[in-house]
């Protein structure tokens, strides 16, 4: 029906509404729609409550509406296993819905097309694949948890447009403008956690904290800090504020024990193993993705930002770019590490797109993976959707 992707824009624009309140379950909007007028709307709102189709069906009761025959469009394919909620396939074929029009279908082996075919074996039409990549989009980081166990990782950096993101005495304050940095919130409000480096702590002492927006996310972000040597002061922001059990400091095995035993007594401390004296990422990506943290935003220096970015971890970039030239050697570049050896070696990025913040740019691209004989692949999914059921 024409109808059918104006309805599911609604659903995306509903699903938007839980942004940085469901993890670990995914954004999902839910429409019902009976003889061409919309009896019901609902979306997710966080993990362990009401699924988007229930919402909807809720909503179309209190508004004393009969949903037999009614049609429901769903961002998502509905979930057809017990979890913290029952199935929602159950409930729509209570309900007397006659049909049922999806945008994304579950990409998970052991559930992706089950709900469906449940909903088509009860007598119901389906139709899936409506605006298919629009709803996945929507959903790419739990999408690549699901699949892979392992958080969705975003490079963020504010810089010169020489690629500089602060002057060789590490001033950087500020590079960009106040709507830039109003960005730079709400990607944190979208993310289970942030990461720094410990270079970045001694010379900023941020915190890391979500500020400024009217609706503070209930799910509290998880500030990381990598600490090989456990050097973060006992005084800094991140050890000493009202969000200090939600501060991680990562250190080696080689880190000074009384230094590791005294910031344990105020923040939490993992002990990672450690390659050439840095911490081992892949290894703290695994841990991460064992405790359900689906997306991770990385505001480290140069360095930091390389680590992730050159050795294949990261799947998107968000780097911010203001109308300034700083020039010189030694002042600090968004990207460091060694490089790349040639042009070959470079990253290629995706999926570009452009758009203003005041006075500033942002630049926000897929990054692309190599393969074993450097040609480049694009790196998680680039559709679906996993189920819905509780987080593994």
């Amino acid at each position: 029906m024409q109808a059918d992707p104006q309805y599911l824009r609604l659903c995306l624009r509903l699903a938007r509404r839980g942004y940085g309140t469901t993890s670990p379950n995914p954004m999902v909007g839910a429409v019902l729609v009976k003889r061409g007028e919309i009896i019901g709307r609902g979306w997710h709102r966080r993990a362990g409550e009401a699924h988007a189709e229930i919402a909807a069906l809720r909503d179309a009761q209190r508004r004393g509406r009969n949903t037999r025959g009614a049609t429901l469009y769903v961002s998502l394919e509905p979930c057809s296993t017990h979890g913290r909620t029952p199935p929602c396939t159950e409930a729509i074929i209570q309900a007397g819905v006659r049909r049922v029009i999806v945008g994304a279908i579950d990409p998970n082996p052991r559930h992706g097309g089950h709900g469906l075919g449940i909903l088509r074996r009860a007598g119901i039409t389906v139709k899936s694949g409506v605006l298919a990549e629009e709803c996945a989009r929507l959903n790419e980081a739990f999408n690549h948890w699901i699949v892979h166990r392992l958080p969705f990782v975003t490079v963020k950096a504010a810089m010169t447009l020489d690629g500089k993101i602060a002057t060789r005495t590490g001033e950087s304050k500020w590079i960009t403008g106040e709507p830039a940095r109003a960005l730079t919130m709400r990607l944190r409000a979208g993310v289970d956690a942030v990461v720094a480096g410990i270079n970045t702590v001694l010379a900023d002492d941020p915190s890391l904290t979500v500020r400024g927006r009217k609706n503070q996310r209930e799910h509290r972000l998880r500030r990381i800090v990598l600490d090989a040597n456990a050097r973060t002061p006992l005084k800094a922001r991140l050890v000493c504020d009202g969000e200090s059990k939600l501060t991680n400091i990562v250190v080696s095995r080689e880190a000074p024990q009384s230094r590791a035993r005294a910031l344990s007594k105020k923040v939490s401390v993992i002990v990672a193993p450690a390659r050439n004296g840095q911490i081992d990422l892949r290894w703290l990506l695994k841990k991460l993705g064992a405790e359900s943290v689906t997306s991770l935003l990385v505001e480290g220096g140069g360095e930091v930002n390389a680590s992730f970015l050159l050795a294949g971890l990261a799947q998107r970039v968000a780097f911010f770019y203001a109308p300034k030239i700083l020039g010189g050697a030694n002042s600090r570049k968004a990207v460091a590490g060694s490089g790349a050896k040639g042009l070959t070696g470079a990253l290629d990025l995706t999926d570009v797109r452009w758009r203003r913040a005041g006075e500033d740019w942002v630049l926000e691209a897929r990054v692309k993976a190599k393969d074993g004989q450097g040609r480049m692949r694009a790196r998680g999914l680039q559709s679906g959707n996993p189920h819905r059921g509780p987080a593994p």
